[in-house]
């Protein structure tokens, strides 16, 4: 696992996106009676600048005890609020984590700039030294708990080589590899002002399965196949000629059905070793 860093754009974040209301830093002219609210954000302990990922809310405070209510926002970097002298919050959101930071602004305007401990994740999967594709692999994320490892979710279905913006601190990694038993979990450390790239290595192989009349013969279509443990648990079903199914590394029992007739065989799955498991219709 390596730290870099952190420099990289937010998928799917617009740079320089502003709502009605929140004017970026080139609109910094005011109306009279208005005074300019800049603001920026750094990584707390290096004191680097956040270059991106950020959401910018201004609130202000009800004198009737209601919720703040937000005045403005932006999804710059470093923004610029023409509003109204007075005592507002700011609120600047990075991925899950978040700070916030009361200020009064003057007539004169006001510079400030918030402090957020967060870093961020980029996961990655192999087999060996040979790197899973990414549509194949899903990551779930979790906050350990004293006396619990896994602890609270904090993400679920995060894909490999997103970033995934958190507060500093260990996290709990869960990594799944195609859609039955290959599982790898690892705790990361994740630190402020940098990315860690983390790669969980997982044991498993790709295997098809086929129903033939002898070896190596053609696939009789429409099998309905499950794959078991050898205590009976079923850990995949599928139906077709040749279904390909992911497992962790171990034995298992395939059941072939077809047309009333049920058909089995042992095998072994090691890890990366990807191959055909026939079962012989006899």
């Amino acid at each position: 696992m390596a730290a870099t860093p952190l420099l990289a754009q937010t998928p799917g974040a617009t740079p320089g996106a502003t709502t009605p209301g929140s004017p970026s830093n080139a609109a910094i002219g005011s109306r009279a009676g208005q005074a300019v609210l800049a603001l920026g954000a750094q990584f707390s302990g290096s004191r680097k600048p956040v270059r991106s990922g950020l959401v910018w809310r201004v609130l202000i405070e009800s004198s009737d005890g209601s919720p703040p209510r937000i005045v403005a926002r932006s999804n710059d970097a470093e923004p610029s609020f023409a509003l109204e002298p007075g005592v507002y919050l700011l609120h600047a959101a990075y991925g899950f984590a978040s700070a916030t930071k009361r200020v009064t602004l003057g007539p004169q305007g006001l510079s400030d700039r918030l402090s957020i401990s967060a870093g961020a994740l980029s996961l990655a999967g192999s087999i060996g030294e040979t790197p899973i594709p990414p549509n194949l692999l899903s990551f779930s994320v979790f906050v350990p708990l004293q006396g619990n490892s896994e602890g609270r979710l904090v993400v679920s279905d995060a894909k490999a080589g997103d970033l995934v913006r958190l507060p500093e601190g260990t996290y709990h990694v869960v990594s799944t590899y195609g859609d039955s038993n290959a599982i790898q979990r690892a705790d990361v450390r994740v630190e402020s002002g940098q990315v860690t790239q983390a790669t969980l290595h997982h044991r498993a192989a790709q295997v098809t399965l086929k129903l033939v009349a002898g070896p190596g013969g053609e696939a009789f279509a429409g099998t309905a196949f499950s794959v078991l443990t050898p205590g009976g648990d079923v850990i995949r079903e599928a139906i077709g000629a040749f279904p390909q199914v992911i497992l962790a590394e171990g034995d298992y029992v395939l059941i072939a059905r077809q047309e009333g007739q049920v058909f089995s065989r042992d095998f072994k799955v090691e890890a990366g070793r990807d191959r055909d498991i026939e079962v012989i219709a006899r």
